[in-house]
């Protein structure tokens, strides 16, 4: 009886596929802490050597938690009905935490590291023992269970971090993320119990294909909202006006290569897979890449167009150049998911970009800019030119496309 009463809160065949206004109200709180992220990388355009190196890598961990929350949300409202009461006040409570969090990061890796850190840790170790009650009797239970000892496995190495010394809050959450992340990857092996396969989950594909893309188009936003602010905060020019239209060239390439054919038929891959769970955690790893690499390209806007031909910097170049070269690698794995292949105008992107680094390096950053936003025209161009004339192809993605036999219990 009490599984029955549990079952309930899994979403049944004929729950719609597409993302809840509650879920688009979660996003908001995302669209501030991404926007705290490309603040605190624009931060470091005076660094150099080491002290780049370390700040870059302080960001990018206060990034890989947020993006841990974002994901797990997104597949808690792919397996379970986010129209039940109990997966809502989950959702909400997860937005508080995550507002907290964004509030935190500017100064998260200084004196604001416990609050970052006990937000982080209520979603990872409470959220998944309250949807281990509401399952009650239900197999699926084990699965929140599992996170929660496993989360609780690694939260004092956030806490030793937070209430540390400086020094040592870096390798401590790193240590600690890394602890999170595995699990994920091994499914939250357990004595006695074993692992929980992601692969074997049954989730909503169209529903996380749908989460996935909006989080793209959240990042793409991120990046005009820095292009409208710096350009109308700074003196009118010519030449910033020029750095302003290429960096939106650049975000409007960006939608379009993405989007072009791989990125519109994540969906169908996703709902035609016979193991759509698998395919939906390697998809999530892309989208990580992506709206990271989105975050850093405009990081790069910002400074662009802040002093278009400034003397150049490491700084700018790694995000300027690097922002746009790890996209196009995210959209060739991309692309390999759908249909099992990659096409040639990504890799002649990619490489034109790394044969234009070193001479970049010694230019200025409007040059750079403009050599990027060349770039991305021409893989557009290539791909308009590949498909011109040619049905939209279905996906034939190779990832889950054996059937999968024996499900497990907790699937």
């Amino acid at each position: 009886m009490a599984a029955e009463r549990g079952a309930e809160l899994l979403r049944p065949p004929t729950s719609s596929g597409r993302a809840t206004f509650l879920e688009l109200f979660f996003d908001l709180a995302f669209v501030v802490a991404l926007t705290r992220v490309s603040q605190r990388f624009a931060g470091l355009s005076d660094d150099t050597g080491w002290a780049l190196v370390e700040g870059f890598g302080r960001t990018l961990l206060l990034f890989l938690a947020l993006w841990l929350i974002w994901s797990h949300t997104a597949w808690i409202t792919s397996r379970y009905e986010p129209e039940q009461p109990i997966i809502q006040a989950v959702v909400v409570g997860t937005m508080f935490a995550g507002l907290v969090m964004a509030v935190a990061l500017p100064r998260a890796m200084e004196e604001r590291a416990l609050p970052f850190a006990v937000a982080y840790l209520m979603v990872m170790v409470v959220r998944p023992l309250v949807i281990a009650a509401a399952l009650r009797g239900h197999p699926r239970r084990l699965v929140p269970f599992r996170l929660a000892v496993w989360a609780s496995a690694s939260a004092p190495l956030w806490l030793a971090g937070a209430l540390g010394p400086d020094r040592l809050r870096l390798p401590l959450w790193a240590a600690a993320l890394a602890v999170d992340y595995l699990a994920w990857t091994l499914g939250w092996p357990l004595p006695w119990l074993g692992a929980s396969e992601v692969g074997a989950w049954r989730i909503a594909g169209t529903h996380l294909a749908d989460r996935y893309q909006q989080m793209f188009l959240i990042a793409l936003g991120e990046s005009i909202l820095v292009i409208g602010v710096v350009f109308s905060g700074t003196d009118y020019s010519a030449v910033r006006a020029a750095a302003f239209a290429v960096a939106f060239a650049i975000s409007a390439l960006l939608w379009r290569i993405y989007f072009h054919r791989a990125g519109l038929l994540l969906a169908e891959a996703l709902d035609r897979s016979a193991m759509p769970g698998r395919l939906g955690a390697r998809s999530e790893r892309t989208h990580l890449l992506i709206v990271f690499s989105v975050l850093v390209t405009s990081v790069g806007y910002e400074l662009v167009i802040d002093n278009p031909f400034g003397p150049p910097r490491p700084s700018w170049l790694l995000f300027v150049v690097s922002g746009p070269m790890l996209f196009l690698v995210a959209r060739m794995r991309l692309e390999y998911e759908i249909f099992g292949r990659v096409s040639p105008s990504r890799v002649t992107g990619l490489l034109a970009l790394l044969l234009f680094t070193p001479a970049l390096a010694r230019w200025a950053p409007m040059v750079g800019l403009c050599v990027v936003a060349a770039v991305l025209a021409l893989v557009a161009l290539l791909d308009g030119l590949r498909s011109r004339g040619r049905p939209l192809e279905g996906s034939a993605s190779p990832i889950g496309r054996e059937a999968s036999g024996e499900r497990d219990s907790e699937a």
